[in-house]
């Protein structure tokens, strides 16, 4: 009898500060990171308490197997629950065919590639069948659930500032080899936020796109950076700058850290107060748009 399920894939995050080293150790495939680098990043897991990462990542997987009514397992590549565990324990439940999606909506090799590795492993094939979805930053349902939370928080900035606040939407940075190479992140990223802009007609074309969380390992990263963009911004005589990241699905250290507290306080020595959307987490919106797109998906291979 064939048993299909959805398997969502994740960065992953420790649980503890102390537990960074051996994460870090994951994401840089052993290769040792300066101790200052090590710490610099305990210190900005410290001033958020932890990353909540994996708790909403499972929270988003109850709800999408409620609206799909089949099993919805999560595997995280650096971290625990790990994609191959949860590949092993898929197999040993019965499962026979899953749709794989990465909870990074942009296909980049940096991301999807590995992730992809991660599900195959070294046999270069999963117990099971897998249909792994590359990409999905344009879907309908995803765009929406951009848009919802773009549209509750920035009214709310503008009316606080009594004026139109201009909008800098973000996603994570790639070294800037990765898109030398053909890869399409760059493309697909500003893409979904034309497309969120779009949605909301009261924008008017007030916005601007930058890429954050440039990496710490060396070489060039994609630009332009969040701090380039507010220097100009606060050049040109802007008091107030909305931000959504639409790089990530949900709260983790890059959008606690990074955004609310490392760009906020540039902000304000820039003389701009920062504010942004709330991430996607429990959106009823997001957990239809990944139901929606692995029933598409079901339904192709039925």
């Amino acid at each position: 009898m064939p048993k299909p399920a959805v398997l969502l894939l994740a960065h992953g995050t420790p649980e503890r500060v102390e537990e960074i080293p051996a994460y870090l150790a994951n994401v840089t495939s052993g290769r040792p990171l300066p101790p200052e680098v090590v710490k610099e990043i305990q210190h900005r897991y410290s001033l958020i308490g932890h990353s909540p990462l994996t708790e909403i990542t499972m929270q988003q997987a109850a709800r999408i197997s409620r609206e799909l009514g089949l099993p919805a397992y999560v595997g995280m590549r650096n971290w625990k629950p790990y994609i191959h565990d949860i590949v092993q324990q898929m197999s040993a439940d019965g499962v026979t065919h899953a749709v794989a999606i990465c909870l990074a909506p942009h296909n980049s090799r940096t991301s999807v590639g590995l992730y992809r590795r991660a599900v195959v492993g070294e046999t270069g094939k999963a117990p099971f069948t897998v249909d792994f979805v590359n990409e999905w930053h344009a879907e309908p349902l995803l765009i929406r659930a951009f848009s919802e939370k773009l549209r509750d928080g920035w009214s709310r900035a503008c009316l606080e500032a009594n004026a139109p606040v201009p909008v800098l939407f973000t996603a994570h940075s790639v070294p800037t080899r990765t898109i030398e190479d053909g890869d399409d992140y760059e493309r697909q990223t500003r893409e979904t936020a034309e497309l969120v802009a779009a949605s909301v007609a009261e924008l008017d074309g007030n916005w601007r796109f930058a890429f954050q969380s440039q990496g710490a390992s060396g070489g060039a990263w994609l630009g332009p950076t969040v701090e380039s963009v507010i220097e100009e911004m606060a050049a040109a005589g802007n008091k107030h700058l909305f931000v959504q990241p639409i790089g990530f699905v949900c709260d983790h250290v890059e959008v606690l850290y990074d955004v609310d507290i490392a760009f906020k306080n540039f902000a304000a020595s820039k003389g701009i107060t920062l504010s942004r959307a709330e991430s996607l987490n429990d959106s009823v919106l997001f957990a239809q748009a990944v139901a929606q797109l692995a029933r598409k998906r079901f339904s192709a291979t039925a």
